[in-house]
């Protein structure tokens, strides 16, 4: 019994000494632990501009060895927190300018440590985007303006899905609708934030490129390849271009000789039997350069719907346009150049427009013949000032037949313009004079009574960009014309900068604008011009518009490989008294309503980059109301709501995939009655083979949206429908392919 309690004491004994050594290691693991912990040590890194010493925003600051990283603040502030101690490698990074890469030992002495460094602009030369749509020399960062750009593999990728015109180009992007404006003939106008076609202005290299009776199918007339670049200006524009830009232009800028010589093909196939085949070439030699372009497209009756009627219709266009450059000197430079496009185009029923000569069927059918000539001249008096000579000649032949009734005409109009650009340090003038004419003679005698006009528009005008300071930037303008037929406009326009710091922007702007009477819109055109009586200069009156936006653009680098581009646009514009198309009994008339018209809205945008992904997202909200005699009435045909998504996939820049989706929301029709909201999903991919060679593939709206499987296109009888508004694709399911070569 003693030696069992022995035993147990001495146990207990043990047991107690255990539990007292355990309390002494587990003091030193928490002594050791907090003696770690203080350890811990804090990098604050400041960054600026090597030659301006401003603090740089949005640098990305970054040690690999612990995967910690930060990205510096308004005042160009980096902190990095709980850095163990030891020797490690910082890099610093920004867009622009030449990576740093320096090791730095963090001890015990000190637990913050602060150090400065000055980043260079890389040596690099960055590709500058300069926007010829505001007639200045400035970069798009440094435009007061509001502009967008559609350039480089944007506008690549873009004319892979339709190659043989713009439509698709601009439709998605926030902000731009396309409105078809026949179901049969794919004829289609455009419409920025909710308005009409005829309040856009269309240009090409600054030129009025269609406008009147010719705007009638230029969207699906002008094919990519030989574009550089697209820009888009939103909201009034009319101080820079005159009548018929309240709700912007769009300027189609052509791509010029360089240096070395460019030759490419394209060739694409659709599922709906179309083709498509375009060829460039350009090259500038010592004293002279070209550009040649020529393409020819052709689609097949298709019918996906099976109702008997033409989603597609059966066409044939061809487009020659040549240009020469003379290079006299240094400082002189003429570019003359000719345009012409034919085109023959027939939808309705199936049978008749698949070659069977049958009567009593409906058809449309559209003969087109377009040849015009551009000419610019500039000369450079010195560094700081620059004399530009611009003119067009436009002729434009259609005719266009549906059962029992034609109608055809001719259109000829010119454009010249002389501009004074001079540039100082802090300043920029521009000076100009412009003159416009346009002549409409109907050469068909179906017309109720003859559409025929002629009249002319002389403007001057005079615009100026100071930078008060490196944050603050204004853009004036004044315009004053004379119209022909409607008198004096007065048009002064205003738009400011401001750059608190280089990752944040504000602009806002406004102007005035007007929009002289015409008959051919979007709503005589769907109707062919039948029944439609001329317009009374003396009891009409020019459509008059004010408006305006507001918008931030901030550039976030999230982390060392996340980025985030974001722009928010805040738009309005009111138009008084709107020209509108009234039915009688038998006829048609436009009428202008006591009231006004008014589109509000805001645009956002956001573009992700993640290694090789990239993240475009955009909404649009769209609020258009008609305020005629006392009454407020939704605006037909606008999707109040849009979004536009597209995930880019990229390897090593020789392949790419891409996958859209795009939402509709319902839409107001001219009937009364409400269409349904929608969404179209597509996939286009490319893969290079070297330099010179280049697949692609591309299934648009692999859904099969189409208004003609939940909704109708018509009314009455296949033979003599009654057409209602289009809001949907009617097209439906096509997937296009082809080759790229490029030398």
């Amino acid at each position: 019994m003693f030696c069992i309690a022995s035993i147990a004491l001495r146990s207990q004994s043990q047991i107690e000494i255990l539990i007292m050594m355990n309390k002494y290691i587990l003091c030193l693991i928490l002594l050791l632990s907090l003696s770690k912990l203080m350890a811990q040590n804090t990098l604050e890194l400041k960054v600026k501009d090597d030659e301006t010493k401003e603090s740089l925003i949005g640098v990305s600051v970054y040690i690999p060895t612990i995967k910690k990283g930060s990205v510096t603040d308004q005042n160009g502030l980096a902190l990095i927190k709980n850095i163990p101690d030891g020797e490690y490698k910082v890099q610093v990074s920004y867009v622009g300018y030449e990576k740093q890469q320096f090791s730095y030992i963090f001890s015990l002495d000190k637990t913050t440590h602060t150090i400065e460094v000055f980043l260079s602009v890389s040596e690099e030369e960055m590709e500058e985007v300069v926007i010829t749509s505001t007639r200045s020399s400035r970069t798009i960062e440094d435009l007061p303006t509001r502009v967008e750009f559609i350039a480089g593999e944007e506008l690549s990728e873009k004319g892979n899905m339709k190659p043989g015109d713009i439509r698709m180009l601009l439709n998605e992007s926030t902000g731009i609708q396309t409105q078809q404006t026949s179901a049969t003939s794919y004829n289609s106008s455009i419409r920025i934030q909710g308005l009409d076609g005829k309040y856009t202005q269309l240009l090409r290299d600054g030129l009025p490129l269609y406008s009147g009776f010719s705007g009638g199918l230029s969207l699906m007339q002008i094919a990519p390849l030989d574009l550089k670049q697209v820009e888009v200006i939103k909201g009034s524009s009319s101080t820079l271009y005159g009548g018929g830009a309240i709700a912007g232009l769009v300027n189609l800028v052509s791509k010029t000789p360089e240096e070395e010589p460019e030759l490419s093909f394209m060739l694409n196939g659709t599922s709906a039997l179309g083709l498509d085949a375009s060829g460039f070439y350009s090259k500038k030699f010592e004293k002279v350069g070209t550009t040649v372009f020529a393409s020819y497209n052709k689609g097949t009756p298709y019918d996906p719907a099976d109702i008997g009627l033409t989603a597609i219709p059966k066409f044939s266009r061809f487009t020659f346009n040549p240009k020469l450059y003379f290079y006299f000197d240094t400082d002189t430079e003429l570019m003359v150049g000719a345009n012409y496009v034919t085109e023959n185009r027939l939808g309705g029923n199936m049978i008749y427009a698949e070659g069977n000569d049958i009567g009593g069927v409906y058809f449309e059918e559209n003969n087109t013949d377009r040849l015009s000539s551009q000419l610019i001249f500039t000369h450079s008096f010195s560094e700081n000032t620059e004399l530009t000579i611009k003119n067009s000649v436009s002729y434009y032949n259609r005719e266009i037949a549906i059962p029992n009734y034609n109608f055809a005409g001719n259109q000829l109009s010119s454009f010249s313009e002389i501009n004074l650009v001079n540039i100082k340090s802090a300043t920029e003038w521009i000076y100009g004079l412009n003159l416009w004419t346009d002549n409409f003679e109907q050469t068909s005698i179906a017309a109720i009574q003859p559409l025929d006009y002629s009249n002319y528009t002389f403007g001057s005008f005079i615009q100026n960009t100071v930078d008060f300071s490196d944050q603050w930037h204004l853009e004036s303008g004044f315009r004053a014309d004379y119209q022909s037929d409607y008198g004096f406009f007065p048009l002064p326009r205003l738009s400011l900068m401001y750059e608190p710091n280089n990752v944040l922007t504000f602009r806002l702007g406004g102007g005035l604008g007007y929009k002289t009477p015409t008959i051919f819109n979007e709503d005589a055109e769907s109707l062919q011009f039948r029944n439609i009586l001329p317009i009374d200069v003396n009891e009409t009156e020019a459509e008059r518009s004010i408006g305006g936006n507001f918008d931030i653009n901030y550039r976030w680098a999230i982390t060392d490989e996340l980025t985030l581009n974001t722009n928010t646009l805040l738009f309005y514009t009111q138009i008084k008294d709107p020209l509108v198309l009234t039915r009688n009994e038998n006829t048609y008339e436009f009428l202008q309503p006591n009231g006004y018209v008014d589109t509000k809205g805001v645009e956002v945008n956001m573009k992700w980059s993640f290694h090789d992904f990239k993240l475009f997202v955009g909404y649009t909200f769209t609020d258009v109301e008609q305020h005629y005699n006392d009454e407020v009435t939704e605006y037909p045909l606008v999707a109040k709501h849009r979004l536009n998504n597209v995930l880019m996939y990229e390897k090593h820049e020789n392949f790419w995939v891409g996958l859209e989706a795009y939402y509709y929301s319902p839409q107001q029709l001219n009937d009364g009655t409400e269409g349904q909201s929608y969404w179209i999903l597509g996939l286009m991919t490319e893969k290079k083979f070297g330099e010179h060679f280049s697949l692609f593939l591309n299934f648009e709206n692999f859904l099969d949206t189409r208004q003609t499987a939940f909704d109708t296109i018509y009314t009455g009888s296949i033979d003599n429908p009654e057409f209602r508004d289009i809001y949907a694709p009617v097209d439906g399911f096509v997937v296009n392919g082809g080759f790229k070569l490029n030398w």
